[in-house]
């Protein structure tokens, strides 16, 4: 039978540190050190189960634990096993934390173009809040009303990075950022009659931009948004 060296056992004992096996998943326990945010799960398709298996093994490691994408209906299988659990129903995201969160700081603004493109603005909002940000909400302002955008113009100029929502033809954030000094970054969303092809209209739209300045994540992805700006703003 072999040996085990003492590197063998100081290697496995470092691993156990850095990861959960939960056989259906490892958990990244180091994300909190290299990215400043923990493991986001992402629930859409997990059973209750798995996700409370999984917020739970966080909550083991001393981490806060947050979960995006969870269907009303999962939400209540799990509200027995998680009784301090934060459910943000328009965000789909479900939070459950054992310590505080990071003292909010600078300020990043979420701006969204129509109400169905607030959810996943809200993701974004509520992911940049965990990481620190302040967050301005400045919601229903697309481009067919051009002065409800403008009349908002001091509070767009006062963030340090803007996470900027839209579906159907996603002209907004090219006109956000002609107007503010700072970073933009850009949400497709799959809000649209046909032609916007489920998100892919908006999303050639930003990605073809003329504006400077403008980062585009994929289709509904809220929560990628909201890491990113957060990290702008720290």
């Amino acid at each position: 039978m072999p040996m085990r060296t003492k590197g063998t056992t100081r290697g496995r004992s470092t691993a156990s540190r850095l990861e959960a096996d939960l056989g259906f998943a490892k958990l990244d326990l180091d994300r909190q050190r290299r990215r400043g945010l923990a493991e986001v799960i992402y629930g859409a398709g997990k059973s209750a189960a798995q996700i409370g298996a999984l917020v739970r093994a966080l909550n083991a490691a001393g981490q806060n634990a947050c979960v995006t994408r969870v269907a009303p209906a999962v939400y209540e299988d799990l509200r027995a096993s998680l009784p301090r659990a934060v459910y943000h129903a328009e965000a789909r995201i479900l939070a459950h934390d054992i310590k505080p969160l990071p003292r909010r700081r600078g300020r990043v603004a979420v701006v969204c173009a129509g109400t169905l493109d607030i959810p996943v603005a809200e993701e974004a909002a509520i992911i940049a809040e965990r990481m620190g940000a302040r967050v301005a909400r400045i919601y229903d302002v697309g481009v067919a009303g051009l002065h409800r955008l403008l009349n908002r113009s001091g509070e767009l100029r006062a963030a340090r990075a803007l996470v900027v929502v839209a579906g159907m033809e996603g002209a907004l954030p090219s006109v956000v950022a002609g107007l503010v000094e700072r970073p933009v970054i850009a949400v497709p969303t799959s809000v649209g009659y046909g032609a916007n092809l489920g998100g892919i209209t908006a999303l050639l739209a930003m990605l073809t931009s003329c504006a400077s300045g403008v980062t585009v994540v994929n289709i509904d992805n809220g929560f990628g948004a909201g890491v990113a700006a957060a990290m702008i703003n720290r």
